[in-house]
């Protein structure tokens, strides 16, 4: 798979995610707008393969569609910081930008889940007050994981 058509994937499962194609005219701008942004970084190098890719080897771990949002939310975050150093006077940039932004702001909540993780991930499980908190906080944590399953279920029922 080309460069290209990882892009036009990821774009396309990031629109398609958060329910906002409402044309195929807008994707196909939208692919116009990345094409010139490739011309602009250059991803044509023989170097863009190497590797493999970024973002779509994370997508196939994230099968929900609520999980897709979080993870979804953070390579929006990424492709936002990427533009901070581009030169938004060109008008490609811009509109890819705005579609990021609209994209960021329809989701909150997969925002805030991301930060969550990532303030878990940051934890250090070596300082002792952090284990007394965590050693404090055990049962309740195993009892979410195993309790609302069968609370579920039986709501189901």
């Amino acid at each position: 798979m080309t460069c290209q058509t990882y892009s036009f994937f990821v774009l396309s499962v990031i629109m398609i995610c958060f329910g906002r194609i409402e044309s195929n005219t807008i994707l196909a701008r939208i692919q116009d707008d990345i094409d010139k942004l490739k011309d602009d970084f250059n991803s044509s190098h023989s170097d863009v393969a190497d590797g493999g890719p970024i973002f779509l080897e994370k997508l196939k771990n994230w099968t929900e569609r609520n999980e897709k949002r979080i993870i979804l939310s953070q390579i929006i975050s990424m492709y936002l910081k990427m533009f901070e150093n581009t030169d938004k006077s060109k008008p490609h940039i811009r509109h890819i930008s705005e579609e990021l932004c609209t994209l960021k702001d329809s989701l909150p909540d997969g925002l805030k889940k991301t930060k969550d993780l990532m303030d878990l991930a940051n934890l250090q499980m070596n300082d002792s007050k952090i284990q007394r908190k965590a050693v404090s906080e055990m049962f309740s944590v195993l009892q979410k994981l195993v309790d609302p399953p069968a609370l579920k279920r039986k709501r189901s029922q």
